[in-house]
């Protein structure tokens, strides 16, 4: 499907935009997402139709954007998040040629790095309901859309919203980046790990980091963090601490809140004894879903680290 041509005749014509590639239909949900009385109530609805002035981006590209919906796609979200954070990667995967404002006609196109090319997914706007309420990632602010435009495209790629339903986060940073990846297991981590993160938070690279578990259930433990859930690693610093030095990461989680209650989080004593302005520079005090934690509670409480550059 070409964008630009499908977009100039459905503006000659004055239609919006209806792909019949991926219909606004329960087969692009996916047979077994939800039980079969919930499907039969999803609605599909376009931005403009609930929002008298959406946006595709407003103020830029932030992780802070997303909110992870029904869909247990915080694989491809934690991914996305890096992606925000490197704004080098995100104006392949998210172009910039389309909008609610000019030449708008129900139409969007996003990239994703499929077997060594590019692949332009075209899309309708046409999002999933289910009783009024996002069925997949839901906006961080009520009229920004591209998260939610986004994840669709990468559900079309996939062949439903349910092909989203648990995945690989090495294999979602790999199709936003067409880079190269590498796992470590925390379970026996390289002697080094303080060192790589901090050189891979310096050269640019997307990161990702999961907990172990099942996946299925979303339980969140009473440290806070959720059991078999993926996160984002937004920063590695090595800070003065007490008489010496700390390594600590900066984690994010794609539901948009839940964050880890240890040693280093958002209200811990430990943030008391750095001076003010380190403190100042490295600390949001907010319930964004974003945390630090030192390099051992790291090692001891996630089992996967995922790093991924465009270069070897």
């Amino acid at each position: 499907q070409d964008f630009n041509d499908l977009r100039t005749l459905c503006l000659s014509q004055g239609l919006l935009f209806e792909d019949a590639t991926f219909p606004a239909h329960i087969s692009s949900i996916g047979p077994s997402l939800l039980p079969e009385e919930k499907l039969q109530q999803i609605q599909w609805k376009r931005p403009t139709e609930f929002q008298r002035n959406p946006y595709l981006i407003m103020d830029g590209v932030s992780r802070f954007d997303i909110m992870q919906g029904e869909i247990g796609d915080c694989w491809m979200l934690a991914a996305l998040g890096s992606l925000t954070l490197q704004k080098q990667f995100l104006k392949n995967v998210l172009p910039k040629d389309q909008g609610f404002q000019d030449d708008y006609a129900g139409i969007f196109h996003f990239r994703f790095w499929q077997y060594g090319e590019w692949v332009d997914v075209v899309i309708d706007d046409r999002l999933p309901f289910l009783n009024g309420r996002y069925l997949s990632v839901h906006p961080r602010t009520s009229n920004e859309f591209w998260p939610s435009l986004l994840e669709k495209a990468y559900a079309k790629l996939r062949g439903s919203y349910q092909n989203l339903n648990g995945g690989y986060l090495s294999d979602a940073l790999v199709d936003l980046t067409g880079g190269v990846q590498v796992q470590f297991s925390l379970k026996s981590p390289p002697p080094d790990l303080e060192e790589i993160l901090k050189a891979a938070d310096k050269s640019r690279c997307l990161m990702g980091c999961s907990t172990p578990g099942q996946s299925r259930r979303n339980i969140e433990l009473r440290n806070g963090l959720v059991q078999g859930h993926a996160y984002t690693v937004t920063g590695a610093v090595k800070i003065p601490y007490k008489n010496g030095w700390k390594h600590i990461i900066r984690i994010w989680n794609p539901w948009g809140h839940g964050e880890w209650k240890g040693p280093w989080s958002d209200d811990s004593p430990q943030w008391d004894r750095v001076e003010p302005q380190y403190r100042e520079a490295l600390l949001r005090n907010k319930d964004d879903g974003e945390f630090w934690m030192s390099c051992e509670n790291f090692q001891e409480q996630f089992s996967w680290l995922y790093i991924c550059n465009n270069t070897p």
